[in-house]
């Protein structure tokens, strides 16, 4: 634990919760409706108004960072719907990004607690480490283990991270295997730009045909795309739960690895990391050698459907399928509270002939995945993927168009749990079929 700034409060030295910022709530209590943690657990300190009432109260000296307040921050999930609901213009974001922080810093949690996070934070953020356990994780899906413990309420009721942890593990295909794409791919026809692309961490394992379809999709349109081979993680995992040391370490390698690509754009697809690709210069503010160097490279990073409809499509769209295809877009919450991205997706999908785009009813709510919170929190999780995937079904579309990894794996557990046979792509891999002139597989 650091010192504290002074005797009345209990916040220590580094970057605490801004007392400006917390004053700005009027705690009018416009966010309680769309908070996703207050909606399932009914508290009014699981709600962004009761938080930031305890971040004041410690702030004072008269509350503490202790096992009666940190549960409540544990609670959020961090999707920033308050944020946009705020007609006060409370800056909820910044204060729970300095509170994670302060909590991890100054709580001490229990073994139970701190092994899964040790888990979750040395082996996610790491390809290398993923990639030696797909084939563990192949032998244990194909041998009938995993329907064994998805299906066993006992290490459910038992071991309820674990359980979740197992039951959100995508299928395991020969894609998996793929290598790595070349470190630079030329343009189709005639070069409009050079873009750097990052491949993810969960992404590039679980997902490799959705970062193959953004490369082709960004090269029909013109793009030479340049892929440094030593990008590991982009922080967000890290950054998301308060491990500051960890998340400045990886922006730092991210930063160093595009140093001399002489890109125009850094591209992204996967919006829990776009947005804190862009958040560089808060990450490492404080460091005297990369301060520039991250508010520089912020500048240059795009969500792939953002940089897209910026710069407009050149390569000709095709029906990816014979009849009219309705699909339904699910908001990601770092792309639509986060990064202000949403018109610009449904423009992309509207231009692909023969698509006809459905909302879903409470489209701002959070799936419940939010980074690591599934592994977390797994009970308020699995109601809001519910919730989610009930509205999403509830449209009638024949297709879940999702642009983040995070919240497509939730949001096939929850098809998977309530028998849907709905089709779930990456609007890039779309995107590609149509460029490609090819047609969607297992469309009925």
């Amino acid at each position: 634990m650091q010192s504290p700034l002074s005797a009345t409060t209990n916040f220590d030295a580094q970057h605490p919760p801004d007392p400006k910022l917390i004053s700005t709530c009027v705690h009018c209590g416009f966010c309680l409706a769309n908070c996703p943690s207050y909606r399932v657990i009914g508290k009014e300190m699981d709600s962004p108004r009761g938080r930031i009432y305890t971040m004041d109260a410690i702030s004072q000296g008269e509350a503490a960072i202790s096992e009666s307040t940190v549960p409540h921050f544990d609670s959020c999930l961090g999707c920033l719907a308050c944020v946009t609901t705020c007609p006060s213009g409370v800056e909820y974001d910044q204060l729970i990004a300095a509170m994670r922080p302060q909590v991890e810093r100054n709580y001490p949690r229990s073994l139970p607690e701190r092994l899964i996070r040790t888990l979750i934070f040395q082996l996610f953020p790491y390809p290398n480490r993923l990639r030696m356990l797909l084939a563990p994780f192949l032998i244990y899906q194909k041998s009938g283990l995993e329907n064994l413990i998805r299906s066993n309420q006992w290490l459910k009721t038992t071991f309820p991270r674990l359980t979740a942890m197992a039951a959100i593990l995508p299928e395991i295909t020969a894609d998996a295997f793929v290598p790595e794409p070349p470190d630079i791919i030329p343009a189709v026809g005639k070069q409009r730009y050079r873009v750097g692309m990052i491949l993810g961490c969960v992404q590039r394992l679980f997902f490799s045909p959705v970062n193959q379809a953004t490369i082709q999709v960004l090269t029909a349109n013109g793009c030479e795309v340049v892929i440094p081979k030593p990008q590991g993680c982009c922080a967000a995992l890290p950054a998301h739960q308060g491990q500051e040391k960890q998340s400045q370490s990886l922006a730092r390698q991210m930063i160093d690895c595009f140093a001399d690509s002489n890109v125009d754009y850094i591209i992204i697809n996967a919006a829990g990391c776009g947005h804190t690709l862009k958040e560089y210069g808060h990450i490492l503010q404080d460091d005297p050698e990369y301060r520039i160097k991250a508010k520089e490279f912020a500048t240059k990073v795009k969500d792939a459907q953002e940089f897209l409809a910026d710069v407009g499509l050149t390569a000709e769209l095709s029906p990816v399928t014979t009849e009219p295809l309705t699909v339904v877009y699910q908001d990601a919450c770092h792309l639509l509270h986060g990064q202000k991205i949403s018109v610009q997706p449904r423009q992309l999908l509207k231009k692909i002939p023969g698509i006809q785009l459905r909302e879903p009813l409470d489209a701002a709510l959070c799936c419940g995945s939010a980074g690591v919170y599934n592994l977390l929190q797994p009970e308020v999780a699995d109601e809001l993927g519910q919730q989610k995937v009930e509205n999403l079904v509830n449209t009638g579309a024949t297709l879940i168009v999702s642009a983040n990894p995070g919240c497509s794996l939730q949001i096939r557990k929850h098809l998977q749990l309530q028998g849907k046979q709905t089709l779930l792509m990456h609007p890039m891999e779309l995107l590609d079929l149509s460029i490609r002139g090819e047609k969607l597989r297992n469309y009925e």
